[in-house]
């Protein structure tokens, strides 16, 4: 075995066990995690509210790219106080097997990722659908559409996913995705 190889399998094995101790797979389930992950994971985002885009590799090779990271953050933050949070990785992979399992090369086209907590409040105060404590606030959650995908399409195969919260909003044309626990509404 090549030394490069034994790298990216101890780095599989670490993968999976800071997984299983974030409670993301059981210890069983991380320890037979040895199914070698994609070298390169790809986003292609553009903020309807601001314009800003990004569209790149945000992990490549076992490890998440910084650069790509500030990028997202930025791309994700919070339009109508420009506060910036760190995004929830686990969401940029959601997104990512989401986007592969829809096999459109249209980008999500984002309605909301994080919100900041006076933000929040204001469209709570507007609004009995936006929750007191949203996962937007905690950068694990993000509503999108696709052009090119139908709205139900798009939330059916969210839920089919299995990995988070679905919320199915169509008068408003988007569909809501988090990383918390799954559940649908």
């Amino acid at each position: 075995m090549l030394r490069r190889d034994i790298l990216k399998l101890a780095g599989t094995a670490a993968l999976g066990a800071g997984a299983a101790s974030a409670g993301l797979l059981s210890f069983n389930e991380a320890a037979n995690a040895a199914v070698p992950l994609p070298d390169v994971r790809r986003l292609s985002l553009v903020n309807l509210h601001t314009g800003d885009t990004f569209s790149d590799a945000f992990w490549e090779q076992g490890a998440y790219v910084p650069d790509a990271l500030v990028a997202i953050n930025h791309v994700l933050r919070d339009f109508r106080t420009g506060d910036v949070h760190v995004m929830d990785p686990n969401l940029l992979v959601l997104l990512n097997d989401l986007n592969a399992h829809l096999d459109v090369s249209a980008p999500f086209q984002v309605i909301s990722g994080y919100r900041s907590p006076a933000t929040n409040a204001a469209l709570h105060e507007a609004s009995s659908g936006v929750a007191t404590h949203s996962l937007h606030m905690e950068g694990k959650a993000i509503d999108i559409r696709v052009r090119g995908v139908e709205l139900t399409h798009l939330r059916d195969t969210a839920l089919q996913m299995s990995r988070g919260g679905v919320g199915y909003y169509q008068a408003s044309d988007f569909v809501h995705v988090d990383t918390g626990r799954v559940r649908r509404w």
